[in-house]
């Protein structure tokens, strides 16, 4: 964690080149250990980072219990440390270390520095940039510190988060063919049947079905695009996109047959898209505004080229959508909130949004109370 801290090796130098000394360290003490955190040897000492030395030969085992700094300038003529055995044990004349305090106040360890030669230490401005440079390394110890732990914590959120989603699209996959077995019975049975009193609970068998392979269809878009992979096209140059926009819209007016659906679709030949993508895009959209327009209000679709782009405009009548609202609409199980109870999972908007993404795309929003709500997909042709 010590390396990682970029000011250490130039608070190493300073004190070096400061002090004289040839030998400058940070080192972390416990209660049983010296460690060499951060090194800066010019003296063939032969201690480099994680080296450690017996916690009693050191003079910071004195200070981890006194919490002061230990100043020597000539051991020799010392009273107090020229019969000490950590001079004799490490052959140091001059010596300095202050103590290193976390923000909590809590030990960490020493900055020292010493050398064979004597030093003028005492009296100068050294004490005060040494105990100036701890602090300053408590600070930056911390900081790392709360990095990590950050780091960590964001791995595991991703982690936790991709276990999820791959989860959603495995079970997304498995639902399909039950469900596939159910609707093609369904049809099967719709076939084969002559009598009348079954006909519409077979026919609820297979919207039902339909409805929910639709939604296991948008979870797995969904798995897709958070996953990181994005919703997969199949590019193609296409020369029939028209009719499969027009094919939506009949769909949509089939179920939805008392509504107003006006649609100008023309002139889309040779667009380089996913022909079925784009169709699932407007889907959505019609969708989006069958259920959230108002109910005596048409719906206007849009679909051309204009000057060298691809346009597609889906707008309903009805309230304006409010700024706040509008910017959560493109993201998963978001939806505008009202008293009528609402189907399916709030990913539509959100699927059509990769899907335009995908395509290199944008797909915008823009509301109001007199021109009502559009949505507007464009795309720079090459």
């Amino acid at each position: 964690m010590v390396g990682r801290i970029s000011a250490v090796p130039a608070i190493l130098q300073v004190i070096c080149e400061t002090t004289g000394m040839g030998f400058a360290a940070v080192a972390r003490v416990t209660e049983s250990s010296w460690t060499a955190c951060a090194v800066l040897d010019r003296l063939n000492f032969g201690l480099e980072p994680g080296g450690e030395l017996d916690l009693t030969t050191t003079l910071c085992h004195e200070i981890r219990a006194s919490h002061d700094p230990v100043i020597i300038d000539h051991v020799s003529q010392d009273a107090l440390y020229r019969d000490h055995h950590t001079p004799r044990i490490y052959g140091f004349e001059s010596y300095i270390a202050v103590p290193v305090f976390r923000t909590n106040g809590s030990f960490f360890g020493t900055i020292c520095a010493l050398d064979p030669k004597p030093a003028q230490l005492t009296g100068t401005p050294i004490e005060t940039m040494m105990n100036s440079f701890a602090r300053l390394l408590a600070v930056q110890i911390e900081s790392e510190e709360a990095l990590q732990q950050t780091q960590a914590e964001l791995l595991e959120a991703r982690e936790i988060a991709e276990l999820r989603e791959q989860f959603i699209a495995v079970l997304g996959h498995d639902l399909r063919n039950p469900l596939f077995a159910i609707s093609a019975s369904a049809e099967l049975l719709l076939r084969r049947t002559r009598n009348e009193s079954l006909t519409p609970v077979v026919q609820h068998i297979l919207t039902a079905g339909k409805r929910a392979s639709s939604l296991v269809d948008d979870v797995l878009d969904f798995a897709r695009g958070r996953l990181g992979n994005g919703i997969p096209l199949n590019l193609d140059d296409d020369t029939d996109l028209e009719a499969a926009l027009r094919h939506v819209i009949a769909e949509v007016q089939r179920v939805h047959p008392s509504r107003v659906i006006n649609a100008s679709i023309c002139g889309l030949d040779g667009i380089r898209c996913d022909r079925a993508r784009l169709a699932q895009l407007l889907s959505n959209l019609v969708a989006n505004a069958i259920a959230h327009g108002a109910r005596d209000g048409s719906v206007e679709i849009r679909a051309t080229i204009e000057r060298g782009e691809f346009f597609l405009s889906v707008t309903n009548q009805g309230p304006a959508i409010s700024a706040q609202v509008a910017a959560q609409l493109f993201r998963p199980y978001s939806r505008v909130i009202t008293d009528m109870p609402q189907a399916g999972l709030g990913l539509g908007l959100y699927i059509a949004k990769q899907i335009a993404q995908a395509h290199g795309g944008e797909l915008g929003v823009v509301s109001s109370d007199a021109e009502g709500t559009t949505f507007t997909f464009r795309l720079q042709l090459a």
